[in-house]
C-alpha cells in the first residue's frame, strides 16, 4: 500500500513599509496624541476644580488619545518583528479616523459654535480703569483656555489628517506601490 505525502510550502509575504514617511508619522501621531491626551486632562482637571459639569468632548478625546498611543506601541511592537500587516493598519486607522474627525467636529462645535462658544470669551479684556492683580490673574487664566482649546483644535486637525495619510500609505504598501 502506497501512501502519498502532500507537502506545502508556506510563503510569508514581506511588506516594504517606507521608513522616512513611517517614522515621521509615528513622531507626528505621538506629539499630536500626547498633546490632545494632556490638554483635555487638564481641561478637565480644572472642570472639576470648579465643580461644573464636563462636556462629553473631555473624555472622549482622553480616551481616543489613549487608544491613538495604545495602537502606536502596538504597530511598533509589530514593527519590532516585521510583521507590520497593511490590514491591521487600515484597520486601525480607519477606526482612529472616525473617532478624530467625531472629536474634530464636537470641538470646532465648542470652540466656534452658535452659543456659548469658549472662542466668544477669548478676546474680553481686562477693565482698564482700574487694572489689579486679580482681573490680570483672571485674564491670564481665560487667555490660557483659550489657548489650549485652540492647540487642541490645530491638533485633532493634524491627527485626523495623518490617519487619512496612514490609509493610503497602508494601501500602497499592501499594493507595493511605493519607488
Amino acid at each position: 500500500m502506497a501512501t502519498t505525502e502532500i507537502i506545502t510550502v508556506q510563503r510569508r509575504r514581506k511588506y516594504h513599509w517606507p521608513e522616512a514617511q513611517l517614522n515621521f508619522w509615528l513622531v507626528i501621531m505621538i506629539i499630536a496624541s500626547s498633546v490632545v491626551l494632556g490638554i483635555f486632562a487638564y481641561l478637565t482637571s480644572i472642570q472639576n476644580s470648579l465643580r461644573l459639569g464636563q462636556p462629553w468632548i473631555l473624555p472622549y478625546m482622553i480616551t481616543t488619545s489613549a487608544l491613538m498611543i495604545i495602537f502606536i506601541i502596538i504597530m511598533l511592537g509589530l514593527i519590532s518583528q516585521q510583521q507590520l500587516l497593511p490590514g491591521v493598519v487600515v484597520l486601525g486607522s480607519f477606526i482612529l479616523f472616525v473617532l478624530w474627525l467625531a472629536g474634530l467636529i464636537e470641538t470646532s462645535i465648542q470652540l466656534y459654535g452658535p452659543t456659548g462658544a469658549v472662542n466668544s470669551y477669548c478676546g474680553s479684556r481686562p477693565n482698564t480703569d482700574a487694572i489689579n492683580s486679580q482681573q490680570t490673574a483672571v485674564w491670564l487664566a481665560n487667555s490660557s483656555l483659550c489657548v489650549d482649546w485652540r492647540a487642541a483644535f490645530a491638533f485633532e486637525i493634524v491627527g485626523t489628517v495623518f490617519l487619512l495619510w496612514m490609509m493610503v500609505m497602508a494601501y500602497q504598501v499592501n499594493r507595493d506601490d511605493f519607488d
